[in-house]
């Protein structure tokens, strides 16, 4: 059948935002040393689309060899917004985003299916003028192939009319358990048996073969 709806992630996806997270992961590790300051950074790189709080316990239990408390987790989940919110707001677009919503809008459903927390995600949307273009915008808890799972539900489409468009192995892996299409973004996806584009600029060429 042919394509009938659009989900995209955030980060990396329609906004150029990763870059600053990883300077905020940066900063959060950086008391605790240069070593533990790089594995976060890599860990981080590695699990794009994963929670930043399962990134929190996974730093604390697998780098500082202890669980970290529910207190501390909410501290550096606050440090992390101090050090990156701003600058999300008013970062640049991924290439192509903007002209894609555009030709889309009104034509497919489309929706974000992002890890960033769901009340940060909808707020930073709403403040760029994106939140319009959306039938829904979902964001963690829970993780990412669930989020994707319950946009794709209550649709009156079967899973294959789908596509999801990700930067991360993550949503790749998030398409593939809900049975969606996957559209890859970005050099860490670069090589893939799914299309692929270095950005956005492509897309639109892609989805209006495929509807």
């Amino acid at each position: 059948m042919a394509l009938q709806c659009l989900v995209f992630d955030c980060d990396g996806v329609l906004l150029d935002s990763v870059p600053i997270k990883t300077r905020a992961y940066a900063r959060i590790a950086e008391p605790f040393g240069p070593e533990a300051k790089d594995r976060l950074v890599l860990y981080h790189t590695r699990h794009g689309g994963v929670s930043r709080y399962k990134k929190f316990a996974w730093f604390y239990q697998e780098v500082l060899g202890r669980e970290i408390t529910p207190e501390e987790s909410d501290a550096l989940a606050r440090k992390f917004v101090d050090y990156s919110l701003e600058e999300v707001r008013r970062c640049p677009f991924i290439p192509g985003a903007e002209e894609t919503l555009r030709r889309w809008r009104g034509v497919l459903p489309m929706y974000v299916c992002s890890g960033a927390p769901d009340e940060e995600v909808n707020a930073v949307l709403r403040e760029r003028g994106l939140k319009e273009y959306f039938n829904g915008i979902h964001g963690s808890p829970p993780a990412k192939a669930e989020v994707l799972r319950r946009i794709v539900a209550p649709l009156p489409l079967a899973p294959e009319d789908v596509l999801m468009v990700g930067d991360a192995p993550t949503d790749r892996d998030a398409a593939a358990q809900v049975g969606t299409l996957f559209y890859g973004v970005g050099p860490e996806l670069q090589g893939g048996s799914f299309p692929w584009g270095p950005d956005l600029t492509g897309l639109n060429d892609w989805i209006a073969a495929q509807v």
